[in-house]
């Protein structure tokens, strides 16, 4: 479930990036793309260092 949860992430952040370059007068949204990506990979990277070890 986490996995399906930081792909959905890290699609917004993608689109939030897009729109945000296309649109230049709602430039908050690329700020606001870019956190949530960073937010994404940070994610990733705990979730590949961490392992499987607490699931039980």
């Amino acid at each position: 479930m986490n996995n399906t949860l930081l792909i959905v992430v890290a699609v917004i952040a993608i689109i939030l990036l897009l729109v945000g370059g296309f649109a230049e007068a709602l430039q908050f949204l690329l700020w606001v793309g870019l956190i949530l990506l960073v937010v994404a990979v940070v994610l990733f990277i705990v979730r590949m260092i961490g392992g499987r070890s607490g699931r039980v």
